[in-house]
């Protein structure tokens, strides 16, 4: 049986531009690509506490946490992942976050940026090709990524 990871992720989105960071690889250089804010869920810890907890450990930063979003699910090679992406309303707060005033900014990410979607490489990808304010607005469902099919 596989094992599966439960990841909670805030979507901060503000004049058509993503809050998005590039994490921290294990030689200290920073990822190839952009991803958003959040983790895994510790055990029997509930989406919204699991996703202010991440937000306030990797922002310093405690969110307004809205509607869920999008979902997707993949399998790494090593283990199922289910992240649930929700939106984050109180984006001015994230204006000028200081990674090293965090518990753990500093030790994952490197920096992180205000970027457009369609312009940058983002993981996950399907956040390059949607209309992610639409989303927002309530004009688009949930958006279900399923790459287990």
């Amino acid at each position: 049986m596989t094992a599966r990871r439960v990841n909670v992720r805030g979507i901060i989105f503000k004049d058509g531009r993503l809050l998005v960071t590039k994490f921290r690889q294990s030689d200290d250089s920073e990822s190839k690509y952009w991803g958003t804010f959040g983790g895994g869920l510790d055990v029997g810890e509930s989406f919204s506490v699991g996703l202010h907890r991440e937000m306030i450990e990797e922002t310093g930063v405690a969110p307004e946490i809205g509607k869920l979003l999008f979902m997707q699910q993949f399998n790494d090679g090593e283990k199922e992942h289910l992240e649930l992406f929700f939106h984050i309303k109180n984006t001015n707060d994230y204006a000028d976050i200081k990674l090293e005033e965090t518990s753990h900014g500093i030790r994952e990410l490197v920096r992180q940026e205000f970027v457009e979607p369609k312009a940058n490489f983002i993981l996950p990808a399907f956040l390059s090709k949607i209309d992610i304010q639409a989303h927002i607005d309530g004009t688009e469902p949930v958006f279900i990524h399923n790459e287990l099919v």
